[in-house]
């Protein structure tokens, strides 16, 4: 059976490199589905959810916003945060998550909103995939 090669890394190290049979992204349009031989595709990745299969087994990342390029044997996912669901602090992404929705209600300039809302998304992205995680 054929695989693609997954690569997801970040500003400051590779997350994941491994032959898989199956990506789940979010991209800017909703989620989508990589298998072998897609169709070649460069584009934007939302924070949110990575669902990667390999074999019988499935890995859960949260991740930021970034890019991704597939090419028939091939995902490269470039992303200012990707952290494996084993690897999250539920209580400190709890607390990321309040201290961002408390401060969105504070006088701030447009860099803030985005530095601000960029760490919401993270913490939104890292609860999502730890609590699936415990069902």
């Amino acid at each position: 059976m054929a695989t693609l090669k997954l690569e997801i890394v970040t500003p400051d190290a590779k997350i994941f490199s491994d032959d898989v049979d199956m990506v789940t992204l979010p991209g800017v349009e909703g989620e989508m589905g990589i298998y072998p031989q897609h169709v070649p595709l460069m584009t934007q990745l939302s924070a949110g959810e990575i669902v990667v299969r390999k074999g019988a087994e499935d890995f859960f990342l949260a991740v930021g916003d970034g890019f991704v390029e597939i090419t028939g044997d091939r995902v490269a996912v470039l992303t200012d945060m990707a952290i494996r669901a084993e690897n999250i602090d539920e209580a400190a992404a709890e607390e990321a998550r309040r201290r961002a929705e408390s401060r969105l209600g504070e006088k701030l300039d447009d860099e803030e909103v985005a530095r601000v809302n960029a760490a919401l998304a993270h913490s939104l992205a890292q609860l999502k995939v730890k609590r699936r995680q415990g069902r």
